[in-house]
């Protein structure tokens, strides 16, 4: 409990600082901080790895190196409710959660099944249904896509599954053949007619979609690590 309360002055203190409004779920936000904490570094032992004492020294002097020295540390620790004792366990915790964050993230491959994606997006349905009419027609989808976006030509560039926001758009793209062009998709924004371009299943990952990838594997480990595991909150 005490260490709960820590993380809620730490977390209020550095929203004031950054001037963030808190959202009313503080609790909540904190409490699962140190339960994905708890189930990381839990897996970091179970996998071998654990935090030897040069290890904790060497992170405290560069925390007090940052602050300003050992007495800022101590300072530091006093302002955020942390006994010694309960900073020295916080920190170890969360350099194991940290070491097998990286093990998660490291095992994203650096290729992935990737398609090649370009699209006519027009605000109305009719529109939509004149525009695949046309290419029902035989026009020319490029030509047509060049009309409505001059500047990209609708090309949407390369993503693997999981990339996009709308899984709508991106399993009709993985269902075309190359030169193949979708039916009419709706969605929020409009309406999506697709052609699939090219198709690569060992597609070298640009920069943020490998980070998207990362950041799914990474909260599919700890939903399902959460459902494996027996968690008890015995807040008040």
């Amino acid at each position: 409990m005490a260490e709960f309360q820590a993380e809620i002055t730490r977390l209020q203190a550095s929203s004031t600082i950054t001037g963030t409004i808190l959202a009313s779920d503080t609790n909540t936000i904190v409490l699962n901080e140190l339960i994905d904490q708890t189930l990381l570094a839990q897996a970091a032992t179970e996998n071998g790895y654990s935090v030897d004492d040069t290890l904790l020294q060497s992170r405290i002097s560069a925390l007090e190196d940052q602050l300003g020295g050992t007495q800022a540390l101590t300072n530091w620790q006093a302002t955020h409710g942390y006994s010694g004792e309960d900073f020295v366990r916080a920190l170890k915790r969360s350099i194991g959660a940290a070491w097998m964050r990286d093990q998660i993230i490291a095992a994203v491959p650096e290729t992935a099944d990737e398609v090649h994606v370009m699209q006519i997006l027009v605000p109305t349905s009719a529109e939509a249904d004149q525009v695949y009419a046309s290419l029902q027609s035989g026009k020319d989808f490029l030509d047509i896509a060049a009309t409505y976006d001059p500047v990209t030509k609708g090309d949407l560039g390369w993503f693997p599954r999981g990339y996009l926001s709308e899984s709508a758009i991106e399993e009709a793209a993985f269902a075309l053949q190359p030169g193949q062009y979708s039916e009419v998709i709706q969605m929020d924004i409009g309406f999506h007619i697709l052609y699939l371009v090219e198709r690569d299943p060992e597609h070298t990952l640009q920069p943020d979609a490998r980070r998207a990838l990362q950041v799914r594997a990474l909260q599919q480990w700890l939903s399902e690590r959460r459902n494996q595991s027996e968690i008890h909150i015995l807040l008040p």
